[in-house]
């Protein structure tokens, strides 16, 4: 089984706003404000070739797909779909930054040029940001039953993109908090217990206004699926406060576990994903939804306009929806399956430890957690320059 407890994490995927010339650049051109970048339906396909070309290209994050224990370059999954369709996928890990990734694009989808790749994941606020503006086409659900069949009711239909008709999730993840329990001497289930006295100098929050905002939200009691400009501005003043008065350690990126694992911190914003690989190591380390909620996310597979070989890459991404392949995935990355079905195929392994997956909640997560569990309305662009400014500010970006 591979060796989940010594495997790194995807390094800065949901970091927000490095790359690409700030918030006033990035908004104006993400804003549909600007009419050259918006593309027509008529304007986004070309002809297909799948039929007559057994290929595709993928653009993904680093250490997000399965690899051989023996092999780091092969990847069975990828190699088995090869096999079963004769289909050859030339893989490329070189989304490092959502942001960055995005300038990288940019220049050719406005101009209704082709990017060279048939297949992408981005992180769902930024997907949002592509669908608005018309840079990915709408998938054919006729050639996708497993998507069809096994998707999470719960990421069905965002409110960017309604019956997940231009998205289909990756991997998920949920948004809460991180502590240890054995040096705290207590629980958290709130997001208030973050404010606590016991705790000050020991917190970090996510430094990402997309990463944070909604957990906060949530636990000032609002429903983020609709969450108001009055909400953020609230949320705001609060962790302008608890700042000022040295609650907050510091804002990070995915560099949070490094402060956690050392102690210097005892509670913190995390990606579940992040904790099962600390607890491997450290069983003190927690993870709870608070009883407010957290938020769930995704990392969504596109298929960007003038993509070549739309069908073949149709066809990859329901494969990776048969709760077989899922299960095999999960098992490596050991984020929120976006395959319920998987579970149980996980959960009759004759191995012992892969077999005990399908009962970890942070990759399967149980009835009561998933009752907790939202996903944010996103920023619009009208919004993102305001907003951004402000939190990058306290942030200190």
């Amino acid at each position: 089984m591979p060796q989940t407890s010594s495997l790194p994490r995807p390094v800065s995927r949901r970091s927000l706003l490095r790359a690409f010339g700030g918030t006033a650049a990035l908004g104006a051109l993400a804003g549909c404000g600007v009419p050259a970048a918006y593309v027509k339906p008529a304007d986004r396909a070309v002809r297909d070739d799948s039929a007559t070309d057994k290929k595709l290209t993928w653009a993904n994050w680093p250490l997000y797909i399965d690899t051989d224990d023996d092999n780091p370059n092969k990847r069975p999954t990828l190699d088995a779909f090869r096999g079963r369709t004769g289909i050859s996928v030339d893989y490329a890990e070189e989304i490092n930054d959502n942001d960055e990734f995005f300038g990288k694009v940019s220049p050719a989808l406005m101009n209704h040029q082709s990017t060279g790749r048939d297949l992408i994941v981005i992180s769902d606020w930024m997907c949002a940001r592509f669908v608005r503006l018309g840079w990915v086409q709408r998938m054919d659900r006729a050639d996708q039953p497993n998507v069809a069949k096994y998707l999470d009711p719960l990421l069905r239909s965002p409110a960017f993109d309604p019956g997940r008709l231009h998205t289909v999730p990756w991997q998920s993840g949920i948004t809460g908090i991180a502590y240890n329990r054995r040096k705290l001497g207590r629980e958290i289930r709130h997001v208030s217990d973050l404010w606590a006295d016991d705790l000050k100098g020991r917190v970090t929050l996510l430094s990402g206004l997309d990463e944070s905002f909604a957990l906060l939200m949530q636990g000032d009691g609002v429903d983020i699926t609709r969450w108001t400009a009055d909400d953020f501005h609230r949320v705001c003043d609060r962790v302008e406060k608890e700042v000022h008065r040295g609650q907050i350690r510091r804002f990070t990126g995915n560099d949070y576990t490094k402060d956690l694992v050392s102690g210097d911190v005892l509670a913190c914003q995390a990606y579940s994903g992040d904790v099962i690989q600390l607890q491997a190591d450290n069983p003190d380390i927690q993870f709870v939804v608070p009883e407010e909620g957290a938020e769930l996310w995704s990392d969504s597979l596109m298929i960007p306009d003038r993509a070549r070989h739309k069908a073949n890459a149709e066809r990859l991404i329901d494969y990776y929806y048969d709760p077989e392949v899922a299960a095999e995935l999960a098992a490596w990355v050991n984020y929120v399956c976006p395959v319920p079905a998987a579970k149980d195929v996980l959960a009759a392994s004759k191995d012992e430890d892969t077999a005990a997956l399908a009962d970890n909640p942070l990759i399967f997560p149980d009835d009561t957690m998933r009752r907790r569990l939202a996903i944010a309305r996103d920023i619009t662009s009208t919004e993102r320059v305001e907003y951004a400014q402000r939190w990058n500010k306290i942030v200190g970006l």
